[in-house]
């Protein structure tokens, strides 16, 4: 008998809207496989929630903190409910990109060169002192980043000196410390992993934002970021992309579906941006588009999530 699934969705992060069409996406797939399958907006009653509905597996449609940071998950294991995705420490771990490059670095793998930048600190030395620092040591282009934020949000691309201030007091709105990476320049490639022990890694997919910038309107509005499958790089480069897209997988502990993100500079070499352990699930969204590419239309590769979610570890 198939088990009851809530799609936790909603919840309280900037990427709430985000999520509840994700959720409803996923939820009208589980309906398609015949699941019992009901709604659950988390908030600050989500525990009663979860109890009143009985479900025996919480299929989760979160975005950012508070679903997608392990808070959701520890939830779920206190309350003995299995739930789709990765555990405990490979969500927390994955949803702060300082912690990935920290684990990135440790297990030798790529990333572009970076330095956090603590509010305190910047506050104490001066947000132009403290930029003039940065500049001296990794020149302009910069990226700086809301580490824990999705969907770029919080997110700048410094192309002039006087854009830095601006760009840190961004990500201090969202998060107590910047990340400020070094900006490499090239092909945005992501690839879509999916498995537990055994990953496997779907298409992989170029994107191309018609803007240019790869940022939350280019992500969720339709025509304006194109999918290019497979991406215009040889097929030498798309192995060792895969290759470190399941290295990244097992090295954070990621179960399920996880998204690694990469941009392949102009020499050829690939460096891993972020991963995301949560991947969209919306008309737009990267990680359906590379399904399809494998031949896994929606409705499959929900129930397929299904499948690998009640595997025991």
């Amino acid at each position: 008998m198939a088990p009851k699934i809530g799609v936790l969705l909603g919840g309280r992060s900037a990427e709430r809207e985000v999520s509840l069409r994700t959720g409803e996406a996923i939820y009208q797939a589980l309906k398609i496989k015949g699941y019992p399958a009901v709604k659950i907006d988390v908030d600050m009653d989500v525990v009663e929630k979860i109890k009143q509905s009985r479900i025996e597996l919480a299929f989760l449609a979160l975005h950012g903190k508070y679903g997608e940071d392990g808070t959701i998950q520890g939830m779920l294991e206190m309350l003995d409910i299995a739930y789709t995705g990765s555990p405990v420490l490979a969500s927390a771990l994955a949803i702060d990109k300082i912690a990935t490059k920290k684990m990135l670095l440790f297990a030798g793998l790529p990333t572009p060169k970076y330095m956090p930048v603590e509010r305190k600190e910047a506050e104490i030395k001066g947000l132009t002192a403290v930029a003039t620092q940065i500049i001296e040591e990794f020149n302009i282009p910069l990226v700086v980043k809301a580490p824990t934020q999705g969907s770029t949000i919080g997110m700048s691309f410094v192309h002039k000196k006087e854009d830095l201030v601006p760009a840190l007091k961004l990500a201090y709105q969202h998060d107590p410390v910047a990340l400020v990476e070094h900006f490499v320049e090239g092909i945005e490639v992501t690839a879509s992993v999916l498995g537990n022990e055994q990953p496997v890694v779907l298409p992989l997919i170029e994107i191309v934002s018609v803007t240019g910038v790869y940022d939350y309107e280019a992500k969720y509005t339709t025509g304006m970021s194109e999918h290019i499958i497979p991406p215009r790089i040889s097929e030498e480069q798309q192995n060792t992309v895969k290759e470190l897209a399941v290295r990244t997988f097992k090295e954070l502990g990621c179960r399920g579906p996880a998204r690694v993100d990469f941009i392949i500079d102009h020499r050829g070499n690939p460096y891993i941006l972020e991963v995301n352990t949560i991947p969209g699930m919306t008309a737009t969204s990267l990680f359906p588009d590379a399904a399809k590419a494998a031949g896994i239309e929606f409705p499959e590769l929900v129930d397929q999530i299904v499948k690998l979610a009640l595997v025991k570890s």
